[in-house]
């Protein structure tokens, strides 16, 4: 995220930073920077793809210790990709990058790879803790810029983008920031912290202007601009020795008032063929420092959320609004504006197919759902011959990232009917919904009635898991799999003072053992890449059950994946 190499170049810096002590304030969260810290703060295995338990433990324990300094916390969420799918070479790079990190893990070596599902259980644990949140439409940086300005507090992330906005209550990296070292002197208890000085790093190169540092960002290349757009320009400013690229542009920047005046010289600098293209992106990238127009203290305060590109994909107010509130997936929104999406690769045997081909049947349905009931029919029209819509994937195929087109299934009435929209799908009486859900999993009503409520989506998603894996699935993964189930209900009904039970004192001794023999399990290095594999898939089964659930509007209680 944000800019490569800039936070450690800040930090080398020096004197760009700031004691701060975080108490008693409003404090707005970049909630995709949390998650991936405080799981590889709280992990003890990357390879078996879970450890959702002490992540979720982690979470809970983080917002309760900034409770207890006063602070009222506000997670904004990144969202989907934006109609503009400007990241797409980004995230294409990324999820190379994920599958080298994957495939390296499969094979005993060292790295790390957030699991499937930990978005989710991120998600799941804030609702416990009553964190209040908010989903974005697209990328969340400048929503979380906007909202952080209107509350002069600060931001806490790990996105060095952050260092480049302008953000009254400054940024405070979560890498600075001592949670687990809370100190009480007279007036109270705070978290000591770091906030980033933007004068103090100005002040290090001349007469440098604080609006000039967006120009100085785009042009180190970002998510969005690739920094070879503007290479032979910096080769001409590079400074010898250590981030010699970095202190050479901003050595160069310190010579202008601001950065139109700055942009201009670049483009001076530039081929008139070039031009007006490098004028457009500059144009374009130096926006993505602006603070968003979207009010997301509205959301906070009075439930709306309110975003000009969100209203003008066409979907119905009842979806946009539980996008909003993290109740879907941003797979939903890529499906609708883009038709496409990423599946994530885990620690899999590279040598098969991905895991994610066993889940293909239940993504078509979810496909249908959103393309085939679409709202706006003119702007997804279907093909000459009538075939169904197509949604584009980009999944693992051995050890790369492919693209592949899947059609969408076609539904049975009433979701299939003419007339039928997503903005219907609520209207739906409920048995209609949770048929539709139970026969894509190819199971019955009838199997689950003896099944706690909670349970049911699981043992249904793994009837489906026994019947779609491949290769199938051992007699001894499913009764390991049912075992972890067994593992968690002790967990949970030990750990609930408020649930009664029978025999409490066994239910604790035998989760005690449970806790002893995974430990002795973790210490063993011996690593079965088959049953890895298998469990990859059933992962990838329950992600998408759960997606479809929550699609339906939850005809099944959703599980508690920690």
């Amino acid at each position: 995220m944000g800019v490569p190499g800039l936070t450690g170049f800040v930090e080398e810096c020096g004197a760009s930073f700031a004691e701060l002590r975080v108490r008693d304030t409003k404090l707005v969260i970049d909630g995709s920077s949390l998650y991936y810290h405080l799981f590889f703060a709280s992990a003890a295995d990357f390879r078996r793809g879970g450890d959702y338990g002490p992540f979720a433990a982690a979470v809970d324990e983080f917002f309760a210790v900034l409770r207890s300094c006063g602070v009222a916390a506000f997670v904004v969420l990144d969202g989907g990709r934006g109609a503009a799918d400007r990241k797409l070479g980004t995230l294409r790079e990324r999820a190379a990058e994920r599958l080298r990190r994957a495939h390296g893990l499969s094979r005993g070596e060292g790295g790390r790879v957030l699991p499937l599902l930990a978005r989710h259980a991120f998600v799941q644990a804030l609702r416990r803790a009553a964190v209040p949140f908010v989903q974005c439409w697209a990328e969340a940086d400048r929503e979380v810029a906007a909202l952080a300005n209107r509350w002069g507090c600060p931001v806490l992330s790990l996105d060095s983008d952050f260092f480049i906005f302008e953000l009254a209550g400054g940024y405070c990296p979560l890498s600075a920031f001592l949670w687990r070292d809370v100190r009480a002197e007279r007036s109270g208890r705070y978290i000591p912290a770091r906030r980033f000085q933007a004068e103090s790093f100005c002040g290090r190169f001349g007469r440098l202007r604080r609006s000039v540092l967006p120009l100085f960002a785009v042009m180190s290349g970002n998510d969005y601009v690739d920094v070879t757009e503007f290479e032979g320009f910096l080769g001409e400013v590079r400074l010898p020795g250590r981030h010699g690229r970095a202190r050479g542009l901003l050595g160069w920047l310190a010579g202008f008032a601001g950065p139109e005046e700055a942009a201009d010289a670049v483009l001076k600098r530039l081929g008139r063929r070039r031009r007006d293209a490098v004028r457009e992106l500059l144009r374009a990238a130096l926006e993505d420092y602006a603070p968003s127009q979207v009010n997301l203290e509205e959301f906070f305060l009075e439930g709306r959320y309110r975003c000009e590109e969100a209203e003008a994909s066409g979907l119905p107010p009842w979806l946009l609004g539980a996008l909003a509130r993290g109740e879907l997936a941003p797979l939903v929104g890529n499906v609708v504006t883009l038709r496409s999406t990423f599946l994530h690769v885990q620690v899999e045997d590279m040598r098969r197919p991905s895991a994610h081909c066993c889940a293909l049947p239940i993504r078509r349905v979810l496909y249908g759902l959103l393309l085939c009931t679409a709202p706006r029919a003119e702007a997804q029209p279907q093909s000459q011959s009538g075939a169904l819509p197509a949604v584009c994937e980009f999944d693992r195929a051995q050890k790369s990232v492919k693209k592949t087109f899947v059609q969408a299934a076609s539904l049975p009435a009433p979701f299939g009917e003419d007339g039928f929209s997503l903005a219907k799908l609520v209207e739906v009486p409920v048995s209609q919904r949770q048929l539709l859900l139970l026969e894509t999993l190819g199971v019955k009503m009838s199997l689950l009635e003896s099944i706690p409520a909670h349970l049911q989506l699981p043992v249904a998603v793994t009837c489906y898991w026994t019947r779609c894996s491949e290769p199938k699935v051992n007699l001894h993964h499913l009764k390991a799999l049912l075992l972890m189930i067994v593992s968690g209900e002790l967990h949970r009904i030990t750990d609930d003072p408020d649930l009664t039970v029978l025999h409490p004192e066994d239910n604790s001794t035998a989760y005690n053992e449970f806790l002893k023999w995974k430990e002795e399990k973790l210490q063993n290095k011996d690593f079965d890449l088959d049953a890895a594999h298998g469990f990859c898939q059933w992962q990838c089964c329950l992600e998408m059950g759960l997606y479809l659930n929550q699609l339906l509007c939850s005809p099944l209680p959703e599980p508690d994946l920690a």
